[in-house]
């Protein structure tokens, strides 16, 4: 008897038949370029046969270096196809970081957009061998060398599909590695979340660099919808473009949301085709919360919460009067557990350590396994779980409030900031003892990063200037936004520095500042 193939389909064939089911439905819109799903799937096509014809496929790592653009869709897609990793790296990095990342993820060949093209300088020096498509030079004739017709090679479901790197100007950098089934299963179940559906019509203002675009990108392009992409983030153009286009969805960082509900009480443009947007990368206040669901409905606003590792949670708008203070439940097939500091589960109203498991966690880090290890909490049963490094606790209900970050990671403006990174480089300036950074509140960016410095007994330390001559070495996202002169900083018994402490001194700082 023959047997019919019921294999889940990978996310490589699903854009496939949509170029061929919805081939004149337009997939991709970026300034005055659009392409239809049939021009799409032919392009990505092109591109990921040229790979293959060059021997880069399943196996190989492949450097992003790009901006926003209509070729950046095509190239992380084309990636895709070909079976090989796409590897994005933040455009924002220092070229110290960005070199760490691609030496890291060891990628031989590298797409970069023309004004990010010389910063590859330093990376390949010492590499002859590395292949560099550059859009001013030769992405067309590399692209054109492919056939149009659907790649043929089997990709299998644990094939790694993309690594996000989570930070780094200064040792080892973290890539987040995501498998093909990974990606497909997350595209699914946040899509679910999310709302999205064939006719999304969905808005780009953060760079696809980032694991908060490919929310966005992924669900919108796994449910056959429409990619408006911009190159940069502008409210009164994101505004515009809300009505030009039709938007559906958007996903930003509350900071963006905010300046876009500013430049909404001076316009007169009609918003009505907004059906879900998300919030993420750093607490939505509730009174912005609230300011939002005004703006846009009581029926729009989804907040989630998340790491690019995989534990994700999202508050429906439906369920947020009386907890606008919640970042909500799982996804769907996601369960968390709240673990105190001795690994157990602690009771409901309990703060702990946010644990998580599903099918949409990372296998592991890349190359790290001793921080995929730390990162792993094995309950009772065997059953492993990611720690997130975030306290939170659960109301009798099952919906999570974040309290803390067990990390010292900084939220900032959506981005992730890792204060030992920032240590490590003011620390190498002869003049400085002791160093430590923390994030302390900021009404612009929820945010920001403050050295606490304590100088050499013979140094002539000036603040300004150890801020201005580190913001110069450092990624625009790590920017400090001031140094703080003191004798000493304060620490436990064992010697660690209490930096809970540190925010709370210095908590009120920027209150009232830009």
């Amino acid at each position: 008897m023959t047997a019919f193939d019921t294999s889940a389909p990978l996310l490589p064939e699903i854009l496939s038949l949509h170029g061929k089911w919805r081939n004149n439905k337009i997939a991709i819109i970026c300034g005055e370029d659009q392409v239809s799903w049939r021009q799409f799937n032919e392009a990505t096509n092109r591109l990921a046969n040229a790979l293959i014809n060059q021997g880069i496929s399943v196996g190989c790592n492949v450097g992003v270096v790009m901006s926003n653009s209509l070729e950046m869709v095509e190239v992380l897609v084309g990636i895709m196809k070909s079976g090989a990793c796409s590897v994005p790296i933040n455009l924002s990095v220092s070229n110290d970081a960005l070199t760490a990342m691609l030496e890291d993820a060891d990628a031989a060949t590298i797409f970069a957009s023309e004004e990010q093209r010389d910063r590859l300088n330093q990376y390949v020096i010492d590499r002859p061998n590395i292949k560099i498509i550059s859009l001013s030079n030769n992405y067309d004739s590399f692209k054109a060398t492919g056939s149009i017709e659907n790649p043929t090679l089997l990709i299998e479901d644990d094939a790694p599909l993309n690594i996000i790197y989570s930070s780094g100007t200064t040792g080892t950098p973290k890539g987040i590695l995501h498998t093909h089934k990974g990606r497909r299963d997350w595209a699914y179940d946040l899509a679910i979340a999310l709302r999205y559906h064939g006719a999304a019509r969905t808005l780009f203002t953060i760079g696809l660099y980032s694991n908060i675009s490919w929310v966005a990108m992924l669900s919108t392009l796994l449910a056959g919808g429409t990619l408006i992409v911009h190159k940069a983030f502008d409210p009164a153009e994101a505004l515009k473009a809300i009505e030009t286009h039709k938007i559906t969805h958007f996903a930003m960082v509350p900071i963006q949301l905010q300046r876009v509900y500013e430049a909404a009480q001076n316009s007169t443009y009609n918003l009505a085709s907004v059906s879900a947007i998300m919030s993420c990368g750093s607490p939505l206040h509730a009174q912005l919360k609230a300011n939002l669901f005004k703006l846009l409905g009581d029926t729009v606003v989804i907040e989630l919460f998340g790491l690019t590792e995989g534990v994700i949670t999202t508050l429906d708008p439906e369920e947020a009067e009386g907890r606008m203070a919640s970042v909500g439940k799982p996804l769907i097939g996601t369960d968390i557990k709240i673990i105190g500091d001795n690994d157990q589960e602690v009771a409901i109203g309990d703060t702990g350590e946010i644990v998580g498991s599903g099918r949409i966690v990372m296998p592991g880090y890349l190359n790290r396994p001793g921080a995929t290890k730390e990162a792993t909490w094995v309950d009772p049963n065997g059953k492993a779980w990611l720690r997130t490094g975030d306290i939170g606790q659960l109301d009798a209900d099952g919906y999570l409030y974040i309290v803390d970050r067990k990390k010292d990671m900084i939220l900032s403006g959506g981005q992730n900031i890792y204060p030992q990174d920032i240590e490590a480089l003011l620390i190498g300036n002869q003049a400085i003892s002791e160093v430590a950074v923390v994030g302390v509140p900021c009404p612009k960016w929820g945010e920001t990063p403050l050295a606490v410095v304590v100088p050499h007994e013979t140094s002539n330390l000036d603040a300004n200037e150890i801020t201005t001559w580190a913001n110069n070495k450092l990624g625009k996202q790590q920017r400090i936004r001031a140094t703080v002169l003191t004798s000493s900083l304060p620490r436990n018994a064992n010697g660690k520095i209490l930096k809970r402490e540190l925010r709370k001194k210095y908590e009120s700082m920027f209150n009232g500042t830009i």
